[in-house]
């Protein structure tokens, strides 16, 4: 499996839930309800909702806020779940005998669920600042190649000052 690297991974935060006991379409019913809103929010709608996904969902949601707040120190009022996923796992098949000897194959579907909050009280100007921060450098252009290379000289004299820029 090819794991993509993140352009956020120090405002994003992650739980995965693998081999879930359910459909991918009972757990998708509810996940379409909590998919960006807030966590605090999320949290009422999932104890409240009658269904029986929302409690491996409630679970993942909760690891993945203290996941937020352990590792990176992030509050949970300023997460919200910026991505929500779930796709189709493996497929468990057991076999139930039945009468004159024969057997009737069952087949119980499982899926896996992807929960990842984002903090929205860090912006990319403090990520920037945050990332100078962690290597003890001063310029960004080290680290994000956004160097001035754009060299002109005006003269001031012919061309109206410095605040005759066009």
């Amino acid at each position: 499996m090819i794991k993509k690297i993140k352009k956020n991974r120090y405002t994003e935060v992650y739980a995965l839930g693998q081999h879930i006991g359910m459909s991918a379409d009972k757990a998708r019913r509810v996940i379409d309800q909590i998919r960006g809103r807030s966590y605090e929010e999320t949290m009422m709608i999932l104890e409240l909702m009658p269904y029986r996904a929302c409690y491996p969902i409630l679970k993942l949601v909760y690891s993945a806020a203290a996941n937020a707040s352990h590792n990176m120190g992030f509050n949970e009022r300023n997460l919200v779940i910026s991505k929500a996923e779930v796709n189709k796992s493996i497929t468990v098949k057991k076999l139930k005998p039945r009468a004159r000897g024969r057997s009737y194959p069952i087949k119980r579907s499982t899926c896996s669920i992807t929960i990842v909050l984002k903090n929205i009280s860090f912006n990319e100007e403090e990520f920037k600042r945050y990332q100078y921060n962690i290597l003890g450098l001063n310029k960004p252009g080290w680290i994000t190649k956004e160097k001035y290379t754009d060299m002109t000289c005006y003269d001031m004299y012919n061309n109206g000052g410095v605040w005759d820029k066009k």
